[in-house]
């Protein structure tokens, strides 16, 4: 029983946890940011499972940690309110053509990134973008102006 306890405690601290870091997809990820959620993931089953190597143990652990998904996955669905909180809302990060410093700022966005995802939209100049908003999920959408 306690390993279930450790890893709801352990999920919860994740959640908490990767709330505060930037929005990214694994694309877009440096190879020094995959190998610190290797490290982290190592670190984290030491910390649920402790000195207890069974099959059982591991087991527990990993319902456990399903089952928090799970819960979390039908509270988003179920309650607008806790998806907003749980998955994000939409940012904006440029109006008319104009970045917007303060929400590059606090997602520690910087401008290269969005210049790079307008030229993968075939935008050349964000003179043209009526809007950009960085979606939850890590990914830029672009509205032209027309």
């Amino acid at each position: 029983m306690e390993i279930v306890v450790r890893a709801a405690v352990m999920f919860a601290f994740l959640f908490v946890i990767t709330r505060g870091l930037p929005r990214r997809t694994l694309a877009d990820m440096a190879p020094f940011e995959m190998l610190l959620l290797v490290t982290v993931g190592d670190i984290v089953q030491q910390g649920i499972t402790q000195e207890d190597f069974s099959v059982t143990g591991g087991m527990l652990a990993t319902c456990t940690f399903a089952g928090c998904a799970a819960l979390l996955t039908y509270a988003t669905w179920r309650w607008r309110r806790v998806a907003r909180i749980v998955d994000g809302a939409p940012l904006v990060i440029v109006r008319d053509g104009e970045p917007v410093v303060e929400a590059l700022r606090v997602e520690r966005l910087p401008l290269d990134e969005v210049l790079e995802a307008a030229r993968q939209h075939g935008i050349g100049d964000l003179s043209t973008v009526r809007l950009a908003i960085l979606e939850p999920n890590g990914r830029i959408s672009f509205l032209r102006a027309d």
